[in-house]
């Protein structure tokens, strides 16, 4: 087994107060959240990092040469896409970021709690095998939950003969 990487568990109390404080968050957006289907997210067209400058540039301009605008821009509306789509975005990275320390953190606790799992698994089968009390049945409880994958390469690491 690899070095334990995640060996300091989080609280429960911390696990409640982020669950609270993201409640929080989506209670906060939830009047001005939209909802787009699949189809919808692929049609729009989007800003991104190549249109951002582009956007920002004519949004300037638009507001300093009012003469130039077209009558049928919504400014008011004009207005409050820049705004949420500037503010929104810090936002956005932000959870992205978080996003990805869970799923880090979530990916290495899995991993090392499978990777103890298969050790305790594979040993139950060696206990099993010299009849200790216990550990024949602990060991058929476990085989019939463990992940068929069928037959891997003998030198496949940590994976219990099925």
């Amino acid at each position: 087994m690899n070095e334990n990487l995640h060996q300091k568990s989080v609280p429960a109390e911390v696990i409640a107060q982020v669950q609270e404080k993201l409640t929080e968050v989506q209670t906060l957006l939830a009047p001005y959240s939209l909802s787009l289907t699949p189809s919808e997210r692929q049609e729009i067209p989007k800003m991104g990092e190549k249109t951002v400058s582009f956007v920002k540039k004519a949004y300037e301009f638009a507001t300093a040469y009012v003469d130039l605008r077209p009558p049928y821009l919504d400014t008011v509306a004009y207005d409050a896409d820049m705004g949420d789509s500037t503010n929104l975005l810090i936002i956005g990275n932000l959870t992205e970021q978080i996003e990805q320390t869970l799923d880090d953190v979530e990916m290495i606790a899995g991993s090392e709690a499978y990777q103890a799992s298969l050790l305790f698994y594979n040993y139950t089968k060696v206990l099993a095998n010299q009849d200790i009390p216990n550990a024949k049945a602990v060991y058929d409880e476990l085989k019939k939950r463990f992940p068929n994958r069928g037959r891997l390469s003998a030198n496949a690491k940590n994976v219990p003969e099925q």
